[in-house]
This record gives structure tokens, C-alpha cells and sequence, in this order.
């Protein structure tokens, strides 16, 4: 069940109006709800203002206005800030304004699978001990533990999402192929989980229709893959020969801490609680689906 059941005048806030939080706007707003949120510069504003999304300006730091203000008459607030610092800039900045919400119903966390660290490739569900390696995933760590604890002193309906890799339209390897910068790294065994941008609005507009406060649901299709097969597989679609393949101990000599750190942790993330829990069908239940339509929508 992904559509978006709504008899009432409903309006979403959402903190970080990125790319998956607009995927989501997007869909609600077709069905009636009003949309507001925040964004980091006033070029940004102004776009979204210009798409009729009301906009503040958010970049982490305490703002100057009245935040109650912001969340006046919003019934699904949808959280995707990173941390900023090792700290979680709307739960420093915000939580309070959250927790006298009067009319909040769903309260949606966007975290990541990275929580659960590496585990040599073994597979976790929801249940797997959060064993963060790198500074980052443990910054996500701290952050659900942290909007936890708010939800549970002011009975705060939250949800958290722990999500994948993302892709999606302009965001994805067909897009990397194009541009002469993808790369074959060889590492057998070494698999990375992925999520449609579409498929992360329809799990979020599940959760909306059948919502269970305190829940954790893995985000992620449901075939972790060598991230050379998925290259090869957008070469294939463009009609285009794949780069060479090189070892990861060779490409690993050119790349930043930041690109280290992705391929440290291997493992396999379960998905059935979406399917069992909310009722999810996957639209893109591999990156192969997925990859095939962005292809036809570029051509």
C-alpha cells in the first residue's frame, strides 16, 4: 500500500528539504497536503516559494525566528538533517518546538543502514546491534538514540528510516557513466545496499497510512550488489564500454577518507519488515529495474 490516504486537511514540515524529503512533498502534495519546510540559502528559498512550498532558512545554527511558529498546524513533520558537529542540528536547535506540536501525528527520522557497521558481509535486520565504525554513522547513532529519548518524555509518534545508498533521477551510475567518471573496483564479496528515491516516498507514505510510533524500518531493495556489476549494467543501458576493472587495493590509493570509509563496512541488509509491517510492494526491487527506467527517461 503506497498510495496517500488523507480525509483531513493535513500539512507536512519537513527539516531539510533534500532529495529524498521532496520526493515525499511532491506526493502529498498531490493529495492535498500543504507543504512547508526549511533549506539552507535564501537562492533555495526562493525556489521552493516559487513551487508553492513554504520555506525557512535552516543551516544548522539557532535560528532567529519563532520556530513554534513554523510548525503551526503541522500533522507529519519528516526529519532529514544530517548531524552537523557529531550533533543533531534540529534536535539541539528544535526539539522543543516539536514537543508542544499539538497536532502531530507522524514524526518520520531519515538515519542510515550505516548504524549497523560492518558485518563481513552477514546479513541484519531491524534487531542487529548498532556497531557504527566510522564517525558519521556513529553521529546517526547518537542521533536516533537522542530523538528517542525526546519521543519517549513527550510521547512523540517517531519513526526512524534507516536508509541505503540513494539513487534517482540525476543521481545515480547512469549519470556518473556519462560523465567518464565511473569506475569498475573490483572487491569480490563486497556488496552495498541501494534504494530508489521513489521506493523511500512510497515506504514513507506506507508508514503515514498505517503508523506504529516507536518503529525502526530498514530502507533498501532486495539485492545488495558489487557496486563493478551495477557499472556494468549502466554501461550496458547506454551502449557504452565499461572502465577497466581494478583492484581495490589499487583504486584504493586514490581515494579521500570519505570514499575509504563507504567501502569498510560490508553488509546485507534485510528489508522484510517494510513488506510484512507496511505492506510495500519495491517498484524498483533491484537496481536493475531501477537503473532500466531512469535509462528510458533520459532517452
Amino acid at each position: 500500500m503506497n498510495d496517500v490516504e488523507s480525509d483531513n486537511p493535513a500539512r507536512l514540515f519537513c527539516f531539510g528539504l533534500g532529495f529524498s524529503a521532496k520526493q515525499l512533498a511532491g506526493r502529498l502534495a498531490t493529495a492535498g497536503y500543504s507543504i512547508a519546510g526549511t533549506c539552507r540559502d535564501a537562492d533555495t528559498q526562493t525556489r521552493h516559494q516559487a513551487a508553492g512550498i513554504t520555506a525557512h532558512l535552516f543551516n544548522g545554527s539557532a535560528p532567529s525566528e519563532d520556530t513554534d511558529a513554523w510548525l503551526d498546524g503541522a500533522t507529519h513533520v519528516l526529519l532529514s538533517v544530517p548531524p552537523k558537529d557529531g550533533a543533531d542540528p534540529v534536535l539541539a536547535h528544535l526539539g522543543d518546538a516539536l514537543a508542544n506540536c499539538a497536532t502531530l501525528k507522524w514524526l518520520g527520522y531519515l538515519s542510515t543502514t550505516g548504524v549497523y557497521g560492518n558485518t563481513n558481509g552477514a546479513r541484519v535486520d531491524e534487531t542487529a546491534p548498532l556497531n557504527a565504525d566510522v564517525p558519521r554513522s556513529r553521529d546517526r547513532v547518537n542521533a536516533e538514540a537522542g530523538w528517542q529519548e525526546l519521543a519517549e518524555i513527550h510521547n512523540l509518534p517517531l519513526h526512524i528510516f534507516r536508509l541505503a545508498g540513494i539513487y534517482g533521477p540525476g543521481r545515480n551510475q547512469l549519470e556518473t557513466v556519462k560523465a567518464g567518471k565511473a569506475r569498475r573496483i573490483d572487491k569480490p564479496g563486497h556488496k552495498f545496499s541501494r534504494i530508489h528515491v521513489d521506493d523511500i516516498a512510497g515506504v514513507l507514505l506506507a508508514s503515514i497510512n498505517r503508523p506504529c510510533p516507536g518503529a525502526i524500518y530498514n530502507v533498501c531493495d532486495d539485492e545488495p550488489a558489487e557496486p563493478a556489476r551495477v557499472v556494468e549494467y549502466a554501461c550496458e543501458l547506454l551502449g557504452m564500454e565499461p572502465p577497466a576493472v581494478k583492484s581495490f587495493e589499487e583504486a584504493s590509493q586514490g581515494m579521500s577518507p570519505m570514499g575509504l570509509s563507504f567501502w569498510r563496512d560490508n553488509r546485507q541488509v534485510d528489508n522484510g519488515l517494510i513488506k510484512n509491517q507496511l505492506g510495500v510492494t519495491l517498484e524498483y526491487p533491484t537496481y536493475r529495474e531501477g537503473l532500466a527506467a531512469l535509462a528510458k527517461d533520459m532517452s
